[in-house]
């Protein structure tokens, strides 16, 4: 509930930057009653600017509910950078967490891994505006459906409209994930000074039984010699299409 009236609401979006009228609303003893839909930790910003008559019943909602289209599983190629130690190509049978593969190249890899898939989308006409739904990403995805960039996603609900790059056929979708750094950190920590991969003076992530240790938290962890925790990587999904009704 708002207290204005006599004006048309707005939905402001920080994240995508995209900026529409919000058609459901109406007006109660002076103020202007508004439904709003949120994701997990999602905010809007909520203008009034322009003027607008007393609002009649509307059938169109504020958020159009969202319906699953198709599933996009596995295979999927994965394209690492050898030069941070991971795999210049490899096929994933299913969307997996870095840190639960065998490799060591993928479970200590920090940095981006571009992933690819060509699916087939059976409908002759996008007439309703579709999204593409990545599940859960870990921690940053850049989409590109058929050549063409439709931004970044970092934060719930995970979700990219694709209605103007869809076509019926064949689909090539390639998404880049980029995760956080102190999984390379935990992976050169076990190796020896000459084959690490990063310098740096940080030692939270050290498997040093002795010295400065610096991080109270970690200390005991430290006296033992184990690796600290990875921290989970990667494209988990499940993906899929969704259409709004």
């Amino acid at each position: 509930m708002f207290r204005v009236a006599g004006k048309q609401p707005e939905l402001w979006d920080a994240v995508t930057g995209n900026i529409r009228d919000l058609p459901e609303w109406r007006e109660e003893s002076g103020r202007t009653i508004v439904p709003l839909q949120f994701a997990p930790r999602q905010s809007w910003f909520v203008l009034f600017r322009e003027r607008s008559e007393k609002s009649e019943v509307r059938r169109q909602k504020n958020f159009p509910e969202l319906k699953p289209a198709m599933e996009l599983p596995g295979p999927w190629e994965v394209q690492f950078d050898p030069k941070w130690g991971g795999p210049e190509r490899i096929t994933f049978e299913t969307l997996a967490d870095w840190i639960t593969r065998l490799e060591d190249g993928i479970r200590y890899y920090s940095g981006i891994a571009t992933y690819r898939k060509v699916f087939s989308f059976q409908s002759a006409v996008v007439s309703h505006r579709t999204y593409l739904d990545l599940g859960t990403v870990k921690n940053v995805a850049r989409v590109r459906l058929n050549g063409r960039d439709l931004g970044v996603v970092w934060t719930a609900p995970w979700q990219v409209e694709i209605t103007s790059a869809l076509k019926p056929g064949a689909n090539e979708l390639e998404i880049e994930v980029a995760n956080l750094w102190p999984n390379r950190l935990i992976g050169d920590a076990t190796l020896s000074q000459d084959k690490r991969r990063t310098v740096t003076n940080v030692r939270t992530y050290d498997t040093m039984t002795s010295g400065t240790y610096g991080c109270k938290m970690c200390e005991e962890r430290k006296k033992t010699g184990k690796p600290a925790e990875l921290l989970p990587s990667g494209l988990l999904g499940p993906l899929r299409l969704m259409v709004a009704e």
